[in-house]
């Protein structure tokens, strides 16, 4: 979960790519639901529809992700 000018969901992003991990980003404030559910906690890393890091997203985080 992402949203337009959000400097950690850049950062994240660029975190899980360099892990080699294929992004797929949401806009919170493209759907309602997903702001109701998001709209703070932004970045939020999905892994099998679950939650599996949020906020600051470093490579200690998708590491152990995807451990």
């Amino acid at each position: 979960m992402t949203r337009k000018g959000c400097h950690l969901c850049d950062q994240a992003q660029a975190t899980l790519e360099a892990a080699g991990v294929e992004v797929v980003p949401l806009d919170v404030d493209a759907d309602a639901e997903l702001l109701r559910l998001y709209d703070f906690r932004v970045p939020v890393v999905l892994r099998h529809g679950k939650v599996a890091a949020e906020g600051r997203i470093s490579s200690t985080d998708v590491q152990r992700i995807l451990g």
